[in-house]
């Protein structure tokens, strides 16, 4: 069965009211109430009516995910459609238009079913490294970086693959020996010339970093990038306008000062803070 081809959609509005005048522990879900209830949400998952996109669809899909009530099965149609081009690649490229919440919301959604797949087993470890695959692809890709969207609520692609790439490097079904592309697509990311990220994005793609860390890779990878940030911003000086030129200088610092809080609070980051210091320094005398 195909999720999207064989089930008939609520509409926009008549989905909102259904989600919003019971709860989800109120609601029966037999198996066409899964079915239809479920496609409906993945239509609408990037709908710019933030009531129904975040507090509605999102939440229900974490109830309905965190408490087991959907089969793996399912869980694994929903997963194919989140990584198809229609959903996790809507309107890549485009900036400042509302396919973002469509890319952003699929990506966290693809965070909730690799979660869930951490603690039940349900996927193989070939469709673990395809979503590892797919998510750098996106992430490379996307560049609408916006946090809070006036109007719309948060679109916050950043902070949400963040959280996807988390869960993923959590899985034992990923190799570490592929953990160095995906902390080297986050990084770039930092290097944002077109705007300062200003809602808590820095804090959320430090996450995944450290994990892989805490996973067992070494530290030189880190640092390394680290320590070229500086020759990097130089580079980035002759090729760029002034005022995006200060956008990445502003980035760059927020990222390691948030980076710099995370290593105090972890013994195992110790050694680095020293790296990420200097660093900071550095790129103060700029």
């Amino acid at each position: 069965m195909n999720l999207i081809e064989n089930i008939i959609p609520m509409k926009e509005k008549e989905l909102k009211n259904f989600l919003g005048n019971r709860k989800s522990e109120e609601i029966e879900w037999d198996e066409k109430t899964k079915q239809t209830v479920v496609k409906s949400m993945l239509i609408h998952i990037g709908s710019p009516d933030s009531e129904l996109r975040d507090n509605l669809i999102y939440h229900t899909f974490c109830q309905l995910i965190m408490e087991n009530k959907l089969e793996k099965h399912f869980l694994c149609e929903v997963l194919e459609t989140c990584l198809s081009d229609q959903f996790l690649f809507k309107g890549i490229g485009e900036k400042d238009t509302d396919s973002v919440f469509t890319r952003s919301f699929t990506s966290l959604l693809i965070a909730l079913i690799l979660y869930q797949d951490n603690r039940n087993d349900f996927l193989t470890e070939a469709k673990v490294n395809e979503i590892k695959d797919k998510l750098i692809n996106y992430v490379n890709l996307e560049k609408d970086v916006r946090g809070y969207v006036k109007d719309r609520g948060w679109a916050h692609s950043m902070a949400h693959v963040a959280d996807a790439f988390d869960e993923l490097v959590k899985s034992e079904k990923i190799n570490q020996s592929t953990y160095p592309a995906i902390m080297q697509a986050i990084w770039q990311k930092i290097y944002q010339t077109e705007s300062v990220y200003i809602h808590d994005e820095d804090e959320r793609m430090i996450v995944p970093l450290i994990q892989m860390i805490d996973n067992g890779l070494e530290q030189e990878v880190l640092e390394g990038l680290i320590i070229n940030m500086k020759n990097d911003l130089h580079q980035y000086r002759n090729q760029i306008e002034e005022e995006s030129y200060w956008f990445l200088v502003a980035n760059c610092k927020n990222f390691l000062k948030s980076l710099l809080v995370n290593m105090i609070n972890n013994p195992k980051l110790s050694s680095m803070q020293s790296v990420v210091s200097e660093t900071l320094n550095e790129i103060y005398e700029i």
